[in-house]
């Protein structure tokens, strides 16, 4: 039975001036505008049926993706999708989740475009929420790395886990060396040490570093399976990130989590930017209901920023996602706040633009 057919598709470029505030900067993105392509297609249903779909960039990677999109290319494209939706009758895994949720970690205190004043405020606060898990970004100045990263482990102590994110910025040797002397304050990872798709040298990383008690952790810009089992077997990883946009939909991504589990390696996804903290809960409480049944080292990345723009936001309660009690794959963003940040007519641009220019 029909239920309807697809009347209009929409794309929209939607982009928030979030380099503004220095939020998301990265030893490889300094100064990035949190953006997504934003999909509807509206259906002639009675119900007025409709599906939603992003895919995040930093900014003008939307002009490509929105070509992309028009070319019929695949993506996380509009189809209507169904959400984990935990109500109604539940086992105990599922129990466990809406009472205790799915443990995060915190990307927000510690972007390389906060000053160290910014930085100590917002981990004394990401504390005092009972945030036990931080990551902070490194790879620019290893000198400013090393002031940060002590700023954070006296802050935190030495109970609590923290994480490193080099955004790709380092060759294999490099890579190597530089968080040998990082190795004091005891990450629990090196995140996108090196090029993303250079599998062998993520292996020859993971050799060196994993003695040191440093795993690696990788995968948010890895764009098929194929990848994914390369690194698997390569055993180049020891913590594996999917991300909910870049793979090619709901599928490829169960596709992973699969393999995870053969290989015996946790997955601990990529989360933050525009829609991803969203999307991506709905993969991490599928993988421990149906796949994994395990939390042991597995954490999913949340950034506390852009939520309020969607129609179903993410809750985070004790450090820890809880499940959306909403159907659907919370894509879904405010029409409001659609037109006010539409690239380059949206009322934020009209106002920035000039701006900018002078």
């Amino acid at each position: 039975m029909v239920r309807g057919r697809i009347s209009r598709l929409s794309v929209r470029d939607v982009r928030f001036p979030t380099s503004l505030g220095g939020h998301g900067a990265d030893a490889m993105h300094t100064d990035p505008d949190y953006s997504a392509a934003y999909v509807v297609i509206e259906t002639d249903a009675e119900d007025g049926i409709k599906g939603c779909g992003i895919t995040f960039t930093l900014g003008k990677g939307t002009e490509v993706d929105w070509s992309r999109k028009g070319r019929g290319a695949p993506g996380d494209s509009g189809r209507p999708k169904r959400g984990v939706g935990l109500v109604g009758q539940a086992g105990g895994k599922e129990k466990q989740m809406l009472a205790q949720g799915y443990p995060a970690y915190t990307t927000s205190c510690a972007w390389l475009g906060y000053s160290d004043d910014t930085l100590k405020q917002l981990c004394a606060q990401a504390l005092k929420d009972g945030w036990t898990r931080f990551k902070v970004k490194v790879g620019a100045d290893l000198q400013d790395d090393m002031r940060r990263c002590q700023i954070i482990r006296d802050m935190i102590g030495p109970e609590k886990t923290l994480m490193m994110d080099a955004n790709q910025r380092w060759d294999v040797p490099e890579a190597v060396e530089w968080m040998s002397k990082l190795a004091k304050f005891k990450p629990l990872w090196i995140e996108e040490p090196t090029s993303p798709d250079d599998i062998l040298g993520h292996a020859t990383i993971s050799k060196a570093l994993v003695p040191l008690g440093i795993g690696i952790a990788t995968g948010e810009q890895c764009h098929n399976r194929v990848i994914f089992k390369q690194l698997l077997q390569a055993k180049a990883l020891q913590f594996l990130q999917i991300d909910s946009c870049r793979l090619g939909s709901v599928n490829e991504n169960l596709s992973v989590l699969l393999m995870a589990k053969k290989f015996e390696i946790p997955v601990c996804p990529h989360a933050g930017g525009v829609g991803l903290c969203e999307l991506v809960q709905h993969l991490i409480i599928f993988d421990y209901i149906s796949v994994s049944a395990s939390l042991e080292n597995r954490v999913c990345e949340y950034v506390d920023h852009l939520h309020e723009h969607f129609k179903y936001p993410v809750m985070i309660q004790r450090a820890s996602y809880m499940p959306p009690k909403d159907p659907g794959y919370s894509t879904e963003m405010k029409e409001e706040s659609v037109k006010k940040h539409q690239y380059p007519d949206g009322e934020v641009w009209k106002k920035l633009l000039p701006a900018q220019e002078n």
